[in-house]
């Protein structure tokens, strides 16, 4: 299946839901030297590790 594009609000908001995720004690999805919660999330982003989907309107 190929990666849903995001645009950057979209983008914005899962990072920060996952960075949440991750600072209240959820476990890290990649292997990664990073701390910062954001940061977790934004590897695990890139790494296309995460598994959100957006519902957008008539799609």
């Amino acid at each position: 299946m190929p990666r849903q594009r995001y645009n950057r609000y979209e983008k914005a908001r899962i990072l920060g839901a996952r960075a949440l995720q991750v600072s209240y004690g959820a476990p890290v999805l990649i292997e990664t030297d990073q701390t910062e919660p954001i940061l977790v999330a934004a590897e695990e982003y890139d790494a296309d590790a995460l598994p959100f989907t957006v519902k957008r309107g008539k799609e």
